[in-house]
């Protein structure tokens, strides 16, 4: 099991013999032959724990169209499952040679067990930057699931413990999110700064303006800070309760204008401060006092 533990995090390099494989073939047993034998596309089946969910159409037509013209460059990785085969790693290359029309694909028959399915179809997609953020989530999730650390799933895609976790963490957003994530409508880093607002509402709200507006990955973070409100700190004074009352317009004011809210009171005399971050984020607050928003 070392040995292919060890052949797993080199990626592909290890299964595919040819000019440049001999720095990293370790288990040469693996391999059933010297060279890629050609198997009908048809005998085939995806990859059960792929972790790419998804094919962007215009991608495969692009590569279908290579395939016609030049073949297969890369042969894809398959393990024998009965009668028939099962991808390890190639599943778009498959994808497209069908849509192609081709009969057969290259293929390395590798002996892989079921459970490095995934391990080994995550190394290599993280090794061409093929994954977006909620796919590696889901991911290292799985491979979690599987009795993996944290530290053992970054050991395993060379990647830091502490990505693999702020990966995770992107799992805890709603569904909506993930999906804009998937589809880059917001990036990873605006995702994990939306994790610090709790709230349903406001987090839909701050998330429409982070579309609409394209903020910045810094102004969102400010802006869920004032939404989320200030961590609660222990001091040996305690702090004078705030009026309930006052306590309501300053969260229908914060919810109004998705910013941070003060209110100043004074018996005789106050005042309101309202943070804004930027010369639109300026624009967007004064329309909504002046009621052009």
């Amino acid at each position: 099991m070392s040995n292919r533990r060890n052949a797993l995090g080199r990626g592909i390099g290890a299964l595919i013999p040819g000019p440049s494989a001999h720095a990293y073939v370790e288990t040469p047993r693996r391999l059933e032959g010297d060279r890629p034998t050609e198997i009908p596309v048809d005998a085939i089946n995806p990859n059960p724990e792929q972790p790419r969910r998804r094919f962007e159409p215009a991608e495969l037509d692009r590569l279908a169209d290579s395939i016609r013209r030049h073949g297969v460059i890369q042969p894809v990785v398959v393990r024998r499952a009965l009668d028939r085969y099962e991808l390890v790693v190639g599943e778009r290359r498959w994808r497209a040679a069908r849509a192609a029309g081709r009969e057969t694909i290259p293929a390395v028959i590798a002996d892989v067990d079921g459970e490095d399915r995934l391990e080994l179809a995550l190394v290599e997609n993280v090794q061409r930057h093929d994954l977006n953020p909620i796919e590696l989530a889901h991911a290292f999730r799985t491979l979690s699931d599987h009795g993996l650390t944290q530290e053992e799933i970054g050991r395993r895609v060379s990647l830091d413990r502490s990505t693999v976790a702020n990966h995770l963490r992107l799992l805890e957003l709603p569904q909506q999110l993930q999906e804009d994530v998937e589809t880059s409508r917001i990036t990873a880093g605006h995702a994990k700064a939306l994790l610090q607002v709790a709230n349903p509402e406001r987090l839909r709200l701050l998330r429409d303006r982070v579309i609409r507006d394209g903020l910045s990955v810094r102004a969102v973070e400010q802006l869920a800070r004032a939404i989320a409100g200030p961590p609660v700190k222990q001091t040996r004074r305690p702090q004078a309760a705030v009026d309930p009352d006052l306590q309501r317009v300053i969260d229908r004011l914060r919810q109004r204008f998705q910013t941070q809210v003060k209110i100043h009171s004074d018996p005789r005399r106050g005042r309101i401060e309202i943070e804004y971050f930027g010369d639109e984020d300026l624009q967007r607050i004064t329309g909504l006092l002046l009621g052009d928003a």
